[in-house]
């Protein structure tokens, strides 16, 4: 079995999730950076564990806005997977989409 065939369960996140911040993907060829822009890096916080913060890639179009300050969101099609990097392990998380939890009416 290999290191990026194990599957993390989503729950080990915390029950709630506080976006911070918003940035584009950028598709990359020979090693070089395009301005072809193939999706949005979510940053979240986890007040369940200490405000540590994950990015969760979503493919395609932004989705939500940057919030001022944070706004809490729910994943859908969320995954969470392990590959090394330099020795050391690093979690992979993609969704397939993110809304606000409380929006604004």
């Amino acid at each position: 079995m290999k290191l990026q065939d194990l599957i993390i369960s989503p729950k080990s996140l915390g029950s709630k999730l506080w976006l911070v911040d918003v940035a584009p993907v950028y598709e990359y060829k020979d090693n070089r950076r395009t301005d072809n822009i193939t999706g949005y890096r979510y940053t979240v916080a986890m007040p369940e564990r200490g405000l540590d913060k994950i990015n969760i890639k979503i493919d395609g179009n932004q989705l939500v806005e940057k919030p001022n300050g944070y706004a809490e969101v729910i994943f859908t099609g969320l995954e969470l997977s392990l590959y090394m990097m330099n020795n050391q392990p690093q979690i992979k998380a993609t969704a397939t989409g993110i809304t606000l939890a409380n929006p604004k009416a």
